[in-house]
C-alpha cells in the first residue's frame, strides 16, 4: 500500500523536477519516485556483503600466498635491473 506524503521544493527544484518529469513523459510524483528508487538501489547495492568477493580469482592451486615474500624479490630484483642505466 502506498503512502501518501507532502515535499517542499526550492523553487528551482521544482521547475528543474518538472521539465525532466516532462521530459520523460511522467508525472513529477512518478519522476520523484523513480529517483528515490534509483538511489535506494543505488545504496543497497554498495552496502553490499564483503563475503560476496571471496573465493574470486581462486584457481584452487595457486601458491602465491605460501611464496609472496620470494615473488615480490623476484618482481623488485627485475624492476631495479630494468632501471638501471647501462654504460
Amino acid at each position: 500500500m502506498a503512502t501518501r506524503m507532502q515535499v517542499t521544493f526550492e523553487r528551482e527544484q521544482h521547475r528543474l523536477a518538472a521539465a525532466k518529469a516532462a521530459a520523460l513523459g511522467v508525472s513529477l510524483a512518478e519522476y520523484i519516485r523513480r529517483v528515490v528508487a534509483s538511489d535506494l538501489d543505488d545504496e543497497e547495492e554498495a552496502t553490499g556483503s564483503i563475503s560476496e568477493i571471496f573465493g574470486i580469482g581462486d584457481s584452487g592451486g595457486g601458491d602465491v600466498a605460501r611464496h609472496a615474500d620470494e615473488y615480490l624479490g623476484e618482481a623488485l630484483a627485475q624492476a631495479h635491473t630494468r632501471e638501471r642505466p647501462t654504460r
